[in-house]
């Protein structure tokens, strides 16, 4: 299992940026996969999941109503549309497989990481 996170930037507030999750070797269609966080000095948080196929997806609150995550079979990737981004945006985003395809217990089941992409918000 190898992923590939990219798309990451430098982007003034209230802008956007459109983070991909590509796998390659695997149907990415077959695994629920979440997006993670880390920024400096904090703990990785979750960020949102979609579960296998175009199943349900879910949030965590701080980025419900301006992110949203896709997903594109025919690419075997996943996206992370980021709008509206803030400071406390900032962070190197991940993306991992889940261990339950339907995203139970997604932001404490990761399995397989992909290296992460740096997005930065400032002015």
């Amino acid at each position: 299992v190898q992923l590939q996170a990219s798309g990451g930037g430098l982007v003034q507030p209230g802008g956007s940026l459109r983070l991909s999750c590509a796998a390659s070797g695997f149907p990415l269609e077959d695994y629920a996969i979440g997006w993670f966080r880390q920024a400096p000095g904090k703990e990785r948080e979750g960020v949102s999941c979609i579960s296998v196929g175009m199943g349900p997806t879910y949030y965590e609150d701080f980025v419900k109503g301006r992110f949203a995550i896709s997903r594109d079979s025919a690419k075997n990737t996943v996206y992370l549309q980021l709008n509206s981004l803030k400071p406390e945006d900032t962070a190197v985003y991940y993306c991992a497989t889940i261990m339950n395809i339907d995203c139970t217990a997604w932001r404490s089941k990761p399995e397989d990481w992909g290296q992460g992409t740096q997005v930065t918000v400032s002015s």
